[in-house]
């Protein structure tokens, strides 16, 4: 069986970073293009210079320093859009204008107010003129998927004898279904004049939840480029997502006949990078760049991974970016995985003593989400004996008036004596974070932060998750706390007391060496 590659043509930083509240700055974008560079797409959509200066500038610097991907502008069928992205685009070494054009009845009448004819006449034009600033040129027809399928195979043709070679059909309001689409691309490239001198390209929104699907049917139909943004930011419900159609094309490679040049193993890495410049959460249960992943709680679950990971993972950890599988301790937890836990903390217990900590595990789930190895210790050797090897929170308080905030800690230091530390920030947590650090010694840079409700009434907690970088390793830290800034502390003690084991753990190691 033959394996055809897949052109990856992101477009995170245009069709992405017009989804509401994700708006990038020129400096930002940049950052962002040098990680999907490193990524190894295809093709990178740099922006809509005619929509904005902002737009303009973006891709100017990123065409100035990004020389190995090509670099796409986006432009309507018009004179001004297309000298704008021509002149964004004069310094990139591989320069692509991709031209559109509405081609649906609904757009021709209601955006447009013009006929078929006009339509194709001005598409002709746009795709002439952009010929004459770049050798590749991407024509668009935008609404195809709603669009009359012969008119689709004559503005095709059309713009193929003008020079376009790369052909986008996009379901621009995400309508179509996998059935539907496998056979348009088929008969489109079976019927479109010219059809062998271009390659056709997929662009597939996800309002139906179906992009991902879509675009993988899309390939089994002949596309060979597929329109993509990390993490699937886009309009209304987003684009197809780049990591899940990758994995897809990767795990499931026998059945598509198709690969791309996409180093998975960068994946998470620019899924959090975008989260970081956009502010944009992913959610837990995300495919491949989720927190939720490849973390699996369920006592039946863990018992399979622990015999043999095959059994619930149907690809690596690590080929994405994650170190490793997770198995997460909570209320769905069983005695193998609690078990496995305790000898790799080195606290094998007897048979005896492990169904006693066992039940006390199943009580303490009743009022927190998940048990770290902390709460484990804990369980095993007493309050007394975990938190005399790491610094205590003894009291806290943060006022948040004018224009700064203020937060006041007292630790306890794993020696007992008090430590106390005041910092301001631009917000509570900003400033609690920076007397924390200040106090422990221990900096440590802010990868993400959310706070949740856990229970209902009187019985309700607050828990903080955090995800930090210290010592160019990414922790993760929990805290709970019927007070959501007490939590955020514990949470940040979590893992800067962790560091600090670590720390002592390695000196000892180096000083039996030496």
């Amino acid at each position: 069986m033959t394996t055809d590659r897949i052109r990856i043509f992101d477009t995170t930083l245009r069709d992405g970073e017009q989804s509401p509240g994700c708006s990038l700055r020129p400096a930002q974008k940049l950052v962002m293009a040098r990680a999907l560079a490193d990524l190894g797409v295809d093709v990178i959509e740099t922006g809509f210079p005619a929509s904005s200066v902002s737009d303009m500038e973006a891709t100017a610097m990123i065409s100035a320093e990004i020389r190995d991907v090509r670099l796409c502008a986006l432009s309507r069928c018009t004179p001004g859009d297309v000298e704008a992205a021509a002149k964004a685009l004069e310094h990139a070494r591989k320069p692509r204008i991709h031209v559109f054009i509405s081609t649906s009845p609904l757009h021709r009448e209601h955006k447009l107010g013009l006929s078929r004819e006009q339509v194709l006449e001005r598409a002709v034009e746009g795709v002439r003129l952009a010929k004459r600033y770049v050798d590749d040129v991407e024509f668009s027809a935008e609404d195809a998927l709603r669009t009359e399928e012969d008119f689709l195979v004559e503005i095709f043709g059309a713009a193929i004898a003008a020079g376009a070679r790369t052909i986008n059909v996009p379901d621009t309001v995400g309508y179509t279904t996998p059935e539907e689409i496998r056979g348009l691309f088929q008969r489109l490239i079976a019927h479109t004049p010219g059809a062998d001198q271009a390659i056709f390209s997929a662009h597939c929104h996800d309002d139906l939840g179906l992009a991902v699907a879509n675009s993988l049917a899309a390939i089994e139909g002949g596309a060979r480029q597929v329109e993509c943004t990390i993490n699937g930011i886009g309009e209304r419900a987003g684009n197809a997502a780049l990591e899940e159609l990758v994995m897809a094309l990767r795990v499931r490679g026998a059945h598509y006949g198709a690969t791309t040049g996409i180093d998975s193993r960068a994946l998470l890495q620019a899924s959090r990078l975008l989260s970081r410049l956009t502010g944009m959460s992913v959610q837990r249960n995300k495919a491949v760049v989720g927190a939720n992943a490849f973390a699996h709680e369920a006592g039946i679950h863990q018992h399979g991974m622990l015999r043999n990971r095959n059994t619930y993972e149907i690809m690596r950890p690590e080929d994405v970016g994650w170190p490793a599988s997770q198995m997460v301790l909570g209320r769905h937890s069983g005695r193998h995985a609690v078990s496995d836990r305790l000898r790799a903390l080195g606290l094998p217990l007897e048979d005896f003593e492990f169904e006693q900590l066992f039940s006390r595990f199943k009580k303490l789930c009743d009022h927190q989400r998940l048990v770290r190895d902390a709460d484990l210790q804990t369980l095993v050797m007493g309050d007394a004996a975990v938190e005399g090897r790491g610094y205590r929170l003894s009291a806290l308080s943060v006022s948040d008036s004018g224009k700064r905030a203020r937060a006041h800690v007292e630790l306890s230091d794993p020696e007992g004596h008090l430590v106390t530390e005041i910092a301001e920030g631009d917000g509570p947590v900003a400033a609690l974070f920076e007397a924390m650090t200040r106090a422990t010694g221990v900096p440590m840079q802010l990868e993400s932060y959310q706070v949740h409700s856990i229970g209902i009434g009187a019985d309700a907690r607050g828990e903080a998750n955090l995800s930090v970088r210290c010592d160019g390793i990414e922790h993760a830290g929990l805290g709970t706390s019927r007070d959501i800034i007490e939590a955020s502390a514990l949470a940040w003690l979590d893992v800067a007391n962790r560091v600090l084991r670590q720390r002592e753990t390695a000196s000892s190691s180096l000083a039996a060496t030496a």
